[in-house]
């Protein structure tokens, strides 16, 4: 993990891969868990048996579950001491470049793009590439953006 000692040391990294998460294994259990939560219950999600019939031959991810994902990726990839909170900001370029079969692992590869000073903080850009093991595609490719309030 890296650690970056305030914001101003963090504006320094822009532009730079910081690094990449931990892989993370995208279970069906996590995926119906996924379904409740959003109410989202398409059967290439859910239902394995007619997934098994499907082209695709599995249940897949839902495409928000893995963006859903990028959070956490980031959080084991770097950290800035001296902040209070990290607020969402939104999202920017969302692409689902690829199915995420249930039971595969995904990791991000996180670039910081951007840094900006607003009124009360900053606002941070993060480029997730979202690749997915035995691939040579990423899964997903997104930009967050989150504010962040010194603390």
């Amino acid at each position: 993990m890296r650690v970056f000692a305030d914001l101003e040391e963090l504006r320094s990294a822009t532009g730079q891969v910081l690094g990449e998460s931990d892989w993370i294994t995208v279970s069906q259990e996590m995926i119906d868990r996924f379904a409740e939560a959003t109410g989202d219950f398409q059967w290439i999600h859910v239902d394995r048996e007619r997934a098994r019939q499907s082209p695709l031959g599995n249940t897949i991810a839902h495409g928000f579950l893995t963006l859903s994902l990028v959070p956490q990726m980031i959080y084991s990839v770097y950290r800035v001491e001296k902040v209070g909170a990290s607020l969402n900001y939104g999202s920017n370029k969302v692409r689902f470049t690829q199915p995420v079969p249930s039971g595969s692992r995904v990791k991000g590869k996180i670039r910081l793009a951007n840094v900006e000073t607003i009124e009360r903080g900053v606002r941070v850009t993060n480029e997730a590439t979202v690749l997915l093991e035995g691939s040579d595609r990423p899964a997903c490719i997104a930009e967050l953006m989150a504010v962040l309030l010194p603390g």
